[in-house]
């Protein structure tokens, strides 16, 4: 039987995270229930139901300085193609107009062939890298546990607003710390698939390279990283040590410039968070 066609688009709530988690996964992505639950909470998502089935979502997260980050805009097998991702999104675009929030997206490349004809321009880009095993290495590295509010600091000046809110409950997570070497510092949490590095801040790429070889080094995997791609002596380091890239992401802009980003990163908090 052709599936139903859900006409309603609803605000979801917290008690919808196990049912968003199961959207994520079945498109294969890393979020996980804690992911869910952040975005409902402290988020604006969207979503359609199918009778009770939750079939699409999509969620505005707002950060400071009048930015936003729109993500998790997905929609189930058989409801593609039907126009539905664009209502969702052009609902979150309403909210962020209402508030006068710019808004923010990293995109896969069907997405931004989506995104464009909204008004996103782009940005910088990314690419994602898995790792499943490190390379046996003799190389020891020290890690010191990185204080949050550096983590915070450096995060703001990449990316032009503070998010120390986000980096705070990622911090406090079962699983999550905050390391640092040599100048260098990243978070490391849980996703459902794999852990993440990132945000990564550093002033130079070996200083970033050597920060994550001790972060795997130092447990088991498998990783995920989005590294920025313009850091080309970073990515292909990464490469080079064994991490696989599995695809990009572009990151767009809606609305007026209102972050002035420095020297960007070398790893973002995920496609999901910015």
């Amino acid at each position: 039987m052709a599936a139903t066609e859900p006409v309603d688009i609803v605000e979801l709530g917290v008690g919808d995270a196990a049912a968003g988690l199961v959207l994520s996964t079945e498109a294969g992505w890393n979020q996980n229930e804690a992911d869910w639950r952040y975005f409902l909470s402290k988020g604006v998502v969207f979503g359609m139901r199918d009778d009770s089935r939750l079939v699409a979502s999509t969620a505005l997260l707002p950060y400071s300085a009048d930015n936003a980050w729109i993500s998790m805009v997905l929609v189930t097998a058989d409801f593609r193609r039907r126009g539905i991702a664009t209502r969702l999104m052009n609902a979150c675009l309403d909210v962020a107009a209402r508030r006068g929030l710019t808004t923010w997206l990293d995109a896969t490349p069907a997405g931004a062939t989506v995104y464009g004809p909204l008004g996103f321009t782009p940005a910088l880009q990314l690419r994602r890298l898995r790792l499943q095993k490190p390379q046996a290495t003799t190389a020891t590295q020290q890690l010191s546990v990185g204080s949050l509010d550096a983590l915070a600091a450096r995060d703001s000046g990449a990316m032009g607003f503070d998010r120390s809110p986000l980096l705070a409950q990622f911090a406090q997570r079962p699983g999550s710390r905050i390391a640092s070497n040599d100048g260098a510092i990243a978070l490391v949490r849980d996703g459902r698939t794999a852990r993440h590095i990132g945000p990564l801040l550093a002033d130079r790429a070996g200083q970033a390279l050597a920060l994550v070889d001790a972060i795997v080094s130092s447990e088991t995997g498998p990783w995920l990283i989005d590294a920025v791609h313009s850091q080309d002596e970073f990515l292909n380091g990464l490469v080079g040590s064994g991490w696989n890239i599995e695809r990009p992401f572009q990151r767009m802009r809606f609305g007026r410039t209102s972050a002035q980003p420095a020297q960007p990163p070398f790893a973002v908090a995920g496609p999901e968070f910015g």
